[in-house]
């Protein structure tokens, strides 16, 4: 932060050390602590992940986001390890579940497959992240910005 950032994204080690959010949000400001949930269905809730999704650690997502908020994080970065890499679109039961739990923007990742997946995650979520979609040239940004605009969907 000191080096000029305007955020930092933390998972594992808030999880860990669940005082550091509270830490960087009295230190820095809510808005520069993003507290990055990974997550994946379990067969009977949404289980956080650490450590690039390869960790269970039997915290259920949605209370974990709620704990999060009231630690002092500015944002949430949801990223639906049942649906990232698979092209499917966004986990929206997941997304919709977080967004409702808690009042602090949700960002919405993993899944995404086609342009319509970005305007269907605006409906449940503040934002959204894709990242090979655009890497291996599947569509621009410029690209998705003019069809959610056509779809009605508000974008910057």
């Amino acid at each position: 932060m000191k080096a000029g950032a305007d955020k930092v994204a933390i998972n594992t080690a808030a999880v860990e050390n669940p005082c550091l959010i509270r830490q960087i949000a009295d230190s820095f400001g809510s808005q520069a602590c993003v507290v990055a949930v990974d997550a994946k269905y379990n067969g009977n809730f949404f289980e956080v992940y650490t450590y690039g999704g390869t960790r269970p650690t039997e915290v259920d997502a949605i209370e974990w986001a709620q704990k999060v908020e009231k630690l002092g994080a500015g944002e949430i970065l949801l990223t639906s390890m049942d649906r990232d890499g698979t092209k499917e679109g966004f986990d929206i039961v997941l997304t919709k579940a977080i967004s409702k739990a808690v009042n602090i923007p949700v960002i919405a990742s993993g899944g995404v497959g086609k342009k319509q997946d970005f305007v269907e995650a605006f409906k449940v979520a503040d934002a959204a992240l894709a990242a090979s979609v655009f890497h291996y040239g599947e569509f621009t940004i410029k690209e998705v910005k003019g069809y959610c605009i056509a779809k009605g969907v508000l974008v910057r």
